[in-house]
């Protein structure tokens, strides 16, 4: 008997048709798009920092300015409702709503996320609020950052503030975007904000990260209607081996990469593996009693990010992090894997160098449902950057970009047959916008943003993606 996944898999033009409900949407994320660095009351952050140390970033781009969706936000909103997307994830900045990391809210910053969502709650569209997404109020980096135990402290304190501000509103939370980026690349490999080069600095950021997790879920709780949903989204890897003699490494990697916050925050304990891989580093005694149970929280749903695979091999010597994909550095964001290298995965790169291989998210996919098979699952960022420009006519042409995001869907359209519980996709990005130490040489938009002047030009993946938004149905190739 041939199941619908084997028909799926055999049968690459055909059409698949999404569950009614599924949930169409894009992402961005505040200090990306937003600008308006010192407007209203906002203080820097620690990406505005970083962004302003020259070499940091390329070009000597920062996000001052980016997309100036602090005030184009409602041509921004027309364009989700002209594509039809049934929700819009965003970011709240905290500098931008408490300054300073402390004390009461700054009400000109609380008014443009109210504006923002009634927007698109007018407009049918379901905002969906994540709390963190890497701009930490510089302040409180000074004061420490996430290695210390106060900065999750705060962190409970701002989700309060913004659960009652918003939460009339916002129906959808998430604590915490890829903390593994916040933890081990801002922290240890230093190719994020604030740029340190610490391993045991990155593992404490990572607890700390998870703690402030949990205490912003129930504060959240505590503040929110009976109807409103939490979670937290984890750029989950999918960690592959070079050869069958490489398990080990996979494991170890698994458990820096993934289960050192999907243990405690779904588990509620932290792998010993993990405890023991870095035992030379550290003896955890950061973790203090009562903690686990703080941050092991019941979430309504996991949201996860997914670009391309991580594959890895052992070494003899030092390994090579290079090729990890996260960017070059000195400093390895992977403490306690100096004998595991990186390699190149093969097959076509998007222009990041990341390879297209969207079996690694049916895998993924595939693997957390097998781990966690309450939990509902939505895809919170997929897609790709590629080299777009606007030919003569005005037009942005980009059949690479419709190729890949078809391919994922297929992946998720197969892994949903397969009896995995995905209830949604949010299509990364919404705009063009300041890729992080890329400056804004990467464009990952569905939109494209002509940077001098702010015009926003819809791409052919915008076309196309808003015909799969509409439909429900995912065309054949």
């Amino acid at each position: 008997m041939v199941t619908a996944a084997q028909q799926t898999a055999s049968a690459p033009d055909a059409a698949r048709t999404f569950p009614k409900g599924f949930l169409w949407g894009s992402a961005t994320a505040s200090y990306q798009i937003e600008g308006a660095a010192a407007e209203d009351g906002r203080t820097p952050s620690i990406w505005d920092t970083y962004a302003r140390t020259p070499g940091r970033v390329r070009n000597g781009d920062t996000g001052d300015t980016a997309t100036d969706h602090y005030h184009r936000w409602r041509e921004d909103v027309a364009l989700m409702a002209e594509l039809g997307l049934g929700a819009y994830r965003f970011s709240l900045a905290w500098p931008r709503i408490q300054p300073t990391g402390r004390g009461p809210a700054v009400q000109k910053g609380l008014d443009f996320y109210r504006r923002l969502a009634d927007d698109l709650l007018d407009k049918g569209i379901q905002p969906v609020a994540t709390l963190y997404h890497w701009d930490l109020p510089q302040e409180l980096e000074d004061a420490g950052g996430w290695p210390e135990r106060a900065t999750a402290e705060r962190f409970a304190e701002y989700a309060a503030l913004a659960a009652d501000a918003l939460g009339d509103r916002v129906k959808t939370w998430t604590t915490l975007n890829e903390p593994w980026c916040s933890a081990f690349l801002g922290y240890g490999s230093g190719v994020h904000a604030p740029g340190r080069t610490d391993p045991v600095s990155a593992l404490r950021a990572a607890h700390h990260l998870n703690l402030g997790h949990g205490l912003a879920v129930q504060a959240l709780r505590d503040r929110l209607p009976a109807d409103a949903r939490c979670s937290v989204t984890l750029n989950i890897h999918q960690v592959r081996p070079l050869t069958a003699g490489d398990a080990d490494a996979v494991r170890r990697i698994d458990a820096l990469a993934n289960r050192v916050f999907t243990g405690p925050m779904l588990q509620g304990a932290y792998p010993e593996d993990l405890l023991k891989d870095t035992a030379e580093l550290t003896d955890w005694s950061f973790v203090h009693d009562g903690d686990l149970k703080r941050i092991h929280q019941p979430l309504d749903f996991l949201g996860v990010n997914y670009y391309t695979p991580t594959v890895v091999s052992a070494t003899d010597g030092r390994g090579t992090h290079t090729s990890d994909g996260h960017g070059r550095s000195a400093h390895s964001p992977w403490p306690g894997a100096d004998k595991v290298a990186f390699h190149q995965p093969p097959g076509e790169t998007t222009a990041m160098g990341w390879a297209v291989d969207p079996t690694g998210l049916y895998d993924l996919l595939r693997r957390l449902a097998a781990d966690f098979p309450r939990l509902p699952l939505y895809i919170t960022e997929n897609g790709a950057a590629f080299d777009d420009y606007a030919d003569p006519s005005g037009q942005v042409n980009d059949p690479a970009r419709i190729a890949y995001v078809r391919g994922h869907l297929a992946a998720v359209h197969r892994a949903i047959v397969d009896g995995v519980d995905v209830r949604g996709y949010f299509l990364w990005s919404l705009l063009d916008n300041f890729e992080w130490a890329h400056g804004y040489s990467k464009r990952f938009g569905a939109v494209y943003v002509d940077y001098p002047t702010g015009t926003r030009i819809p791409k052919a993946s915008a076309r196309w993606y808003s015909g799969v938004v509409r439909s429900g149905v995912l065309p054949g190739a």
